[in-house]
């Protein structure tokens, strides 16, 4: 049904989507492929001591897998001592076992234009995932809705600085917890053509997910090509739960990629110092992503971390602050050793407004996956109130800063056209360029441009502009934008069959509401 996206062509369109022609619509790309290198912070000796450590985790500690015997059954088959419960390794069995996952696949989308490429020098951007509550500056905070999810989706899909479609970008409360799985992932195929990530809140809600996939790609299909993925999460620290490796296994044996992430809280679900978290974090996600081989050998992975720190008076989490972010880098390095597609940070923060703690604490979180090497960076718009909250301002404000993203990852061009000599041979000393060759022919691609941003002299912002800042130009653009929307076309004996689907699924079931 699609074909991968040829190797050349990403650079050429991220080039051309870095910028726009004044006031006109910019350009998307499919996703970035970086120019600038990774931020390698740790040494040869320190990297084998956080694997040395996670090792011993493994083999002296273990980890609980509360799963059926089907997965532990796969563990002894590996070489693993399963006790009971509780599962320990030897010292690079695990690696071993990771050798079968593909370094780099391609994740298909209903548009073939908007496949992405997921791992290598790529990078995808992504809304975030699973807040309960929404909030904009109209209404403040509230239980999330399926208007809500969707209106969600459609601000994802008109912004040309995200390549995926994301998953729970917030909970649907309106829609009973058995059957809202079946409402999303119908939203996301009806709402948007780019890739997006089904249900792991049960096994069976994750191969529905997979089913509906299956109707819009077709079974053969989906046998060979990635085209879903489902996000599980350790329950840290050292258990895997059944719920999550149940969906992981489901998502594998479908051949279909699981994004295997722990969450750890310094001091809470893991050890306060950095490196002690990054070793605990390291050995919990390389189980996931082996289990993910056991089941299906070759099945696509994604290797994940969330670390985050804690208000140590009050117990409450952090994010957004510089500890997990340095943290990450580490991470990055561990994963290319491992050579996995890497999940790493995002735009994180515990602000309950779209303000300026908002912004620094997004910022610094999201230069750590830039910088870090993460391929499927996850939260990168929307996240608030410690990610309890989806706020229609923010939303937008870290799309905007997604844009200027494109531009940082694009790094600098070196060539005849950028060292401008031809323009220094015109202008000369003691004159400017505004009117040169040199920058006709470069001004309408040679600066990213913010649809945000405010950059009038302080005189017209005040008397024209009505003073705005940036959380109030950003309720007048997503409220344009949702005016403004248009779904992409859908076959519509696809629509119909999907539409069946979800209403026989539904009516299979009581409603159930926890």
């Amino acid at each position: 049904m699609t074909q991968a996206l040829e190797k050349t062509a990403p650079s050429d369109r991220r080039q051309r989507g870095n910028r726009r022609q004044p006031n006109a619509r910019p350009v998307g790309v499919p996703y970035i492929v970086r120019n600038i290198p990774t931020y390698d912070i740790l040494s040869e000796e320190n990297l084998l001591r956080i694997e040395a450590t996670a090792d011993r985790i493994l083999a002296e500690v273990g980890i609980e897998f509360r799963d059926d015997e089907v997965a532990l059954a796969h563990w002894k088959r590996a070489g693993a001592r399963v006790d009971g419960l509780k599962v320990t390794f030897e010292p690079g069995m695990l690696k071993e076992i990771l050798a079968s996952a593909p370094s780099e696949f391609t994740q298909h989308a209903r548009n073939p234009a908007h496949n992405v490429q997921i791992g290598g020098k790529n990078v995808v951007f992504a809304p975030s995932y699973g807040s309960p509550f929404v909030m904009d500056l109209d209404r403040g905070r509230r239980y999330g809705t399926l208007e809500d999810f969707q209106n969600l989706i459609k601000l994802g899909q008109s912004s040309p600085w995200l390549h995926h479609s994301g998953g729970t970008i917030c909970e649907p409360v309106d829609v009973p917890v058995n059957k809202r799985h079946l409402d999303m992932v119908y939203s996301h195929i009806k709402y948007s053509d780019r890739c997006f990530m089904g249900s792991v809140t049960a096994e069976d809600r994750a191969e529905e997910s997979i089913e509906m996939a299956r109707i819009l790609f077709g079974a053969d299909f989906v046998d060979r090509n990635c085209v879903i993925l489902g996000n599980v999460n350790v329950n840290s620290p050292l258990v895997w739960d059944g719920t999550m490796t149940k969906a992981l296994r489901a998502y594998a044996r479908a051949n279909q990629a699981a994004v295997i992430v722990p969450f750890i809280l310094g001091g809470a679900m893991g050890p306060v110092t950095n490196a002690g978290a990054i070793a605990q974090a390291y050995a919990e996600t390389m189980a996931g992503c082996a289990l993910t081989q056991l089941e299906r050998k070759g099945a696509p992975v994604i290797f994940g971390n969330f670390l985050s720190s804690m208000s140590l008076r009050s117990g409450s989490p952090t994010f957004g602050t510089p500890e997990p972010a340095i943290g990450s880098m580490v991470i990055g390095q561990l994963a290319r050793r491992l050579k996995l597609p890497l999940r790493c940070a995002g735009n994180f923060s515990n602000s309950k407004l779209p303000d300026g703690q908002a912004m620094q604490e997004g910022l610094m979180s999201m230069l750590s996956a830039i910088h870090c090497g993460a391929n499927f960076i996850l939260h990168s718009a929307g996240f608030l109130d410690g990610l309890l909250s989806m706020s229609y301002e923010k939303f937008v404000m870290d799309t905007d800063l997604c844009g200027a993203l494109h531009s940082y990852l694009a790094g600098v061009v070196v060539d005849d056209n950028t060292l401008a000599m031809d323009a220094f041979l015109e202008v000369g000393p003691g004159s400017h360029f505004l009117g040169s060759g040199h920058t006709m022919r470069n001004y309408t691609t040679a600066f990213w441009d913010s649809a945000l941003s405010d950059n009038e002299p302080f005189e017209k912002w005040s008397e024209e502009g009505g003073s705005t800042d940036m959380a109030t130009r950003a309720n007048r653009l997503w409220k344009k934008t949702l005016a403004e929307f248009e779904a992409p076309a859908l076959d519509e004996a696809k629509d119909e069959e999907l539409k069946d689907y979800v209403t026989r699924t539904k009516a299979s079931r009581d409603d159930a509401w926890y």
